[in-house]
């Protein structure tokens, strides 16, 4: 394949892949094998633990059951894998200083601050979501999604959200799977 054919796809492959909004991270235990998990239960203690509304705890419990539901496995009374959920959330502040002025130098017309500063504050949240072996009670895997979130009130918009970012995650189980 020549050179100047090969460009082009990978900053295809890059703008593709940039234009996801949530940054995952995953972590596995290599000595579990993941083709004996083909059911799962939600750990009750641990999404108590999860500091979210009770609506968004259902809106990502029910995300995770359609993502694992798709990946053929089943819920179960006596699950093979155990879900539980995390969340962290933290602000971000952006001080953009805009000390634009006209004239040259020190004069009677230079204006610090002209324009003044603008402040653009966001909160990005991180959604971790374990998977635990049910005979061992030890986690064998971890993903982490982190994206800035929707705070506002139009629920649809909300809920398409938390999909993307649950989605997004799972996308990486079982590990050495790639998504279609």
């Amino acid at each position: 394949m020549k050179i100047t054919t090969f460009i082009p796809i990978v900053l295809l492959a890059l703008f593709v892949s940039s234009c996801t909004s949530v940054r995952v991270a995953t972590d596995y235990d290599k000595k579990a094998n993941f083709n004996n998990y083909n059911s799962f239960a939600f750990y009750k203690p641990g999404i108590d633990k999860a500091q979210i509304s009770d609506l968004d705890k259902k809106r990502i419990l029910r995300a995770i059951d359609a993502n694992l539901s798709n990946k053929g496995m089943t819920k179960s009374n006596s699950p093979a894998l155990l879900v539980s959920i995390f969340t962290k959330e933290r602000e971000h502040v952006d001080v953009y200083n805009n000390n634009f002025g006209y004239g040259w130098g020190w004069n009677p017309w230079w204006y610090g601050n002209r324009f003044g500063n603008s402040v653009n504050v966001s909160t990005e949240g991180s959604l971790y979501i374990d998977l635990i072996d049910a005979n061992t009670n030890e986690l064998v895997w971890q993903g982490i999604g982190s994206s800035k979130l929707y705070t506002g009130s139009d629920i649809d918009r909300r809920e398409e959200k938390i999909r993307e970012i649950v989605s997004e995650i799972l996308a990486e189980y079982p590990p050495g799977v790639t998504a279609n």
